[in-house]
């Protein structure tokens, strides 16, 4: 198995969930961490969030993490040989007010990595950029779609539930034009 030191925040995720993974405790890849892998880390993020789905109990996650190296500190889990902070946010997986319907999955020298699909990811960012004004976010969105194939129409379906329709409005030319970029 490669060192801790020497994994990519990627193959960090998905060590850590192949561990948790094997004790029943689903989680899935979701916020800046997501940005990075879709972005080939044009966008860099210093923690990985990884979502609890099925709210495992903070103990049982606490003693898997343990037992690979790692220490909580706060809300974060910390390894003395990595940079990278590791977070569970609870449950549901989902993207403003929607669930995520489907997960992608990638194997890595360290596990299978579960992560938000490309298109969940940009949704994601653009939640942030719509509801608080994150104007990062939506620089992460565009870095997304330009790097990763996304689904131009389901972002307008989603905005328009999320009551943000004049807001993709405005900003779809951009977005169209980092696919195309």
């Amino acid at each position: 198995m490669k060192p801790i030191r020497r994994m990519t925040q990627a193959e960090l995720a998905a060590f850590v969930q192949t561990h948790l993974l094997q004790r029943g405790i689903h989680v899935v890849l979701s916020g800046g961490a997501s940005v990075a892998f879709y972005s080939d880390n044009a966008y860099v993020s210093k923690d990985v969030d990884l979502v609890n789905i099925y709210s495992a109990r903070g103990s049982a996650i606490e003693s898997v993490m343990e037992e690979i190296g790692f220490r909580e500190e706060g809300r974060y889990f910390k390894h003395p040989e990595s940079e990278v902070f590791v977070e569970f946010p609870p449950g549901p997986l989902a993207v403003g007010a929607e669930p995520v319907q489907s997960v992608d999955e990638t194997s890595l020298a360290t596990g299978t990595l579960r992560i938000i699909s490309p298109t969940d990811c940009v949704k994601d960012r653009l939640a942030s950029y719509y509801h608080w004004g994150d104007r990062q976010a939506l620089t992460q969105a565009l870095l997304v779609a330009e790097h990763r194939p996304i689904d131009l129409r389901e972002v307008a379906r989603w905005s328009k539930v999320e009551g943000k329709q004049e807001e993709f409005r405005r900003i779809r030319s951009s977005l169209i034009s980092a696919r195309i970029e």
